[in-house]
């Protein structure tokens, strides 16, 4: 294909958001989808239904950091592409998919596709800009995966509704073929061979099965329980992998996961948040949708339509923010954020009944749920590359992607484990909403000693702190 003048840095930004967003959303818009699909293969356990979920998150978690180095070694563009067109043709795959197997497969390579094109996007538009407006541009990087994100349960439960659950996947098409073509024609190709690397297969694998059998352990729980000695055996399993994946990245020269970016406490605590807060923000989004259509038996177009107020509040709030947080930092506004989630977990837990009543029982709660996210999600982000090197924010955000994605198979399999049974009652999802409350508070413990303040402000404040008569 002949190749067109480069793209303005925006342009650029858009065309690679625009595959963001479809990445971001197919995260979550399965959360609407899944009583479709639980109505599409009634021979098919809900526990094993999860694994339509699991199976990309724990991929997509496991390949991002080491598909940043694959980029940066074969080409950001080349990575780009070849990622879109995975992407594309294993949504399509799961759309035409007859049988369980075959789904969870579909989405396993739709997951590598998405990882390869993430960071590769990423460091394509971090070059498009100049290195003062760097920051500026995670900051929107986030808010779009954020929002896309958040929006994915609305936007899938009116395509569901309307054409059934194989267009949570065809929409993907006429969108990323767009991004396509446009990064075909518009993006140039770009390499930093020193921080390339071959693909860590061992970390790799050792993190995907150690996720996967941590979320394996948690779901089959649900019927055998927690002391069961299959579920002990698959969950010390899983641990063993994550224990032995340390010292494996701490002998190569190239891991899947560089730890030593955890040397810098800020990006320590903020990926501990990220973990807390990704967990909670799965568990609430598919309750959610649950609570709507086994409690309230809404059909799903109407229950993501109850959804759609909080995602709403996501953009504005997130701009604002952002605006504060280059003021001040990223600290107020993750804690504030934190508590006012917690706020909103409290209000599921304490007024919602049986009796449907949207607006003077749902609606407030996803106010507060709302406007916590735009201030959290976003800002998780950006303050995870805030105090690191520019040329390691590629792999610094990709990491912080994954661990919200590790949180995110945690909090379906929570899920799946305290209202994934038949016909749950209220008093499951209300151990739903306390679990909600009790993670996002420690997100809110977590990112008290982030510190992302402006150079100047942290000065005046050290000299404010300086006892009287005492240089700062």
């Amino acid at each position: 294909m002949k190749t067109s003048a480069p793209l303005a840095p925006w342009r650029t930004f858009s065309v690679a958001a625009i595959a963001i967003f479809l990445v971001s959303i197919d995260a979550t818009v399965l959360y609407a989808a899944f009583p479709a699909l639980r109505r599409a293969f009634p021979d098919v356990g809900t526990p094993e239904l999860s694994w339509v979920l699991n199976a990309y998150t724990v991929v997509y978690a496991a390949l991002l950091a080491p598909a940043g180095r694959l980029a940066d070694l074969f080409g950001r563009k080349r990575m780009f592409v070849v990622g879109v067109g995975v992407f594309l043709l294993a949504s399509l795959g799961c759309g035409l998919s007859g049988h369980i197997a075959l789904l969870i497969g579909a989405r396993v390579l739709q997951a590598i596709g998405a990882a390869l094109l993430l960071p590769a996007s990423l460091s394509i538009v971090l070059a498009a800009f100049p290195r003062e407006k760097r920051a500026v541009v995670v900051s929107l990087w986030g808010a779009v995966g954020g929002l896309a994100a958040a929006l994915g349960p609305s936007v899938g439960s009116w395509l569901i509704d309307m054409w059934g659950w194989q267009w949570a996947f065809f929409i993907n098409l006429p969108l990323g073929a767009i991004s396509l073509v446009r990064g075909l024609r518009g993006f140039t190709e770009s390499r930093n061979p020193e921080n390339g690397a071959p693909l860590d297969l061992v970390g790799v694998t050792l993190l995907a099965f150690g996720v996967g059998a941590i979320a394996l352990g948690l779901i089959r729980s649900e019927s055998l329980g927690m002391s069961s000695p299959m579920v002990l055996s698959i969950l010390g399993l899983g641990v063993v992998a994550l224990g032995a994946f340390i010292p494996w990245a701490r002998r190569v020269a190239s891991p899947a996961i560089d730890l030593t970016l955890f040397d810098n406490a800020t990006y320590r605590f903020v990926n501990l948040a990220t973990l807390s807060f990704g967990t909670a923000f799965a568990m609430m989004f598919f309750s959610f949708f649950l609570f709507m259509t086994e409690i309230w038996h809404y059909p799903v177009s109407k229950a993501g339509l109850a959804a759609t107020p909080g995602p709403l509040l996501v953009v504005p709030v997130s701009i604002m923010a952002g605006r504060f947080a280059a003021r001040f930092g990223h600290r107020p506004v993750l804690m504030t954020g934190s508590v006012v989630c917690a706020m909103g977990g409290l209000w599921f837990y304490l007024v919602p009944g049986v009796d449907p009543d949207f607006l003077r029982f749902w609606l407030p709660g996803m106010a507060l749920t709302g406007t916590g996210t735009g201030m959290v999600l976003p800002s998780l982000s950006a303050a995870a590359v805030a105090r690191l090197e520019p040329n390691r924010f590629g792999v610094g955000s990709a990491v912080n992607q994954a661990v919200r994605q590790v949180g995110a198979v945690l909090g379906v399999a929570l899920t799946v484990v305290l209202v994934g049974h038949i016909a749950p009652g209220l008093a499951s999802f209300k151990s739903v909403f306390l679990v909600q409350i009790g993670l996002m508070l420690l997100t809110a413990v977590l990112c008290s000693p982030v510190d992302t303040r402006p150079q100047r402000s942290r000065i005046a404040a050290v000299a404010r702190l300086a006892p009287s008569g005492e240089p700062a």
